[in-house]
């Protein structure tokens, strides 16, 4: 791989990352009257989730376009899911960013799916082109 494409590559992996803490620092959003206005009790604003089922399959693609190989392809996804998994467990000082409700599950459910959709559909397409290439 040359170095345009290895620069590009470490753009798109640290973008993941960045989305990553973003997304979870977001999830507790709350239409309770702190930062939203206030609507009901306080119901939950899960924009995250959102945010992640489209990012996930756009970085993908990028990282795609670099190469198709599964482990570049599918680097953001990766990385991505260990910033969540990683925040799921216990800090220095016992506190925990992932929230422990439906909106960790959905959040995880949106960017994981989509992202191994994404990597799914890049796969299927390298493989077509190859199989096409050999008729």
């Amino acid at each position: 791989m040359n170095p345009d494409k290895v620069i590009r590559l470490l753009g798109i992996l640290v973008l993941s990352f960045a989305l990553a803490v973003t997304e979870l620092l977001y999830l507790p959003l709350r239409f309770d009257g702190a930062i939203l206005p206030m609507v009901g009790d306080g119901i939950e604003f899960p924009i995250s989730a959102v945010v992640a089922a489209v990012t996930m399959p756009w970085l993908v693609k990028r990282a795609g376009g670099v190469s198709p190989r599964v482990l570049v392809a599918g680097s953001p996804l990766w990385v991505w899911l260990l910033c969540v998994l990683v925040s799921a467990f216990p800090g220095p000082g016992g506190d925990i960013v992932l929230v422990g409700d439906w909106r960790a599950l959905l959040l995880l459910g949106c960017g994981a799916l989509s992202g191994a959709v994404a990597l799914g559909s890049l796969l299927g397409q390298a493989s077509a082109k190859k199989l096409s290439r050999q008729v």
